[in-house]
């Protein structure tokens, strides 16, 4: 075997070794989720027994169906479709124009901004539940939708304004040089040039503030009271909140069926994920 034979199987090898890790790792993420489906199926409510089996003796959509019928998971999902449709929009038209300018703009004060920005990003938003409560609480918008809106809103906005001001940076300004050399006005070559050449990071970043609306708890459940203001999250929990009360296989039934929507979307966007959030950056 020749020197070059020998380095083509070394690299084949390599190869080989490195997908059966990945295959490895992927096996690993789906194990919780296998077991989820298992449980869904389960007839019985044996979780915490010691005779449940990962594959139950005795299918049943008896779950599935306690999920639409039983339990007010389409009332949470309404109520969690609209606190995240309403934050994705708000989030977008905030973000957007805000990171164009950042992007964009030099003026006085710029960097000091954003990185009071990213300063402000980092710290934990449990920290400022109190001083949120005592905001909220004269106006009346505690355990109301337009005041989680307001929350998640002031939460994700900063997210999108660093996201696509990363991504804004990648365009190159002589497109846009060239662009009001033939006569286009500035909203001309924002609406018509800009934006989409910034589609991927838009839609990441929409996806993003989806996902952290649909999966929230620690707001939702504070803020929130009574299961018909529940959103999906703290919905989900109240279906689980004790262990001798709660049903394990309804829970995951329900666990399955409200994830399928982030799913779709999730695959529907998937080819612009790299490139809006590798993309993605707070450049100076």
């Amino acid at each position: 075997m020749t020197m070059h034979q020998r380095r083509r199987t070394r690299r084949a090898l390599a190869h080989l070794l490195l997908h059966l890790l990945f295959l490895a790792i992927c096996f690993a993420t789906l194990v919780p989720i296998l077991y989820a489906v298992s449980v869904s199926l389960n007839a019985d409510n044996s979780l915490l027994s010691s005779n449940f089996r990962f594959i139950p003796e005795q299918f049943t959509l008896r779950n599935y169906q306690a999920v639409f019928t039983q339990e007010p998971v389409m009332l949470w999902l309404v109520n969690t479709l609209i606190l995240a449709l309403a934050t994705v929009a708000i989030c977008l038209a905030v973000s957007v124009p805000a990171a164009y300018v950042f992007s964009r703009m030099r003026f006085k004060g710029r960097r000091p901004v954003l990185r009071l920005l990213v300063l402000l990003y980092s710290f934990p938003s449990v920290l400022s539940m109190f001083a949120i409560y005592r905001l909220l609480s004269p106006l009346g918008f505690v355990n109301t939708h337009l005041g989680l809106i307001l929350i998640y809103t002031g939460t994700m906005a900063e997210f999108g304004l660093l996201n696509m001001k990363g991504y804004f940076d990648t365009i190159p300004v002589e497109i846009e040089e060239a662009a009001s050399i033939d006569g286009a006005s500035r909203a001309q070559i924002v609406l018509r040039v800009v934006l989409p050449l910034a589609q991927p990071s838009i839609l990441v970043t929409a996806v993003q503030v989806l996902i952290y609306v649909w999966n929230e708890y620690l707001f939702a459940t504070t803020f929130m009271t009574g299961a018909e203001h529940y959103t999906l999250a703290a919905g989900l929990y109240s279906l689980q909140a004790t262990e001798i009360s709660g049903s394990w296989p309804v829970f995951a039934a329900a666990s399955l069926v409200v994830s399928l929507p982030i799913l779709v979307v999730f695959f529907a966007i998937q080819r612009h994920m790299t490139s809006g959030l590798t993309a993605g950056g707070v450049k100076g």
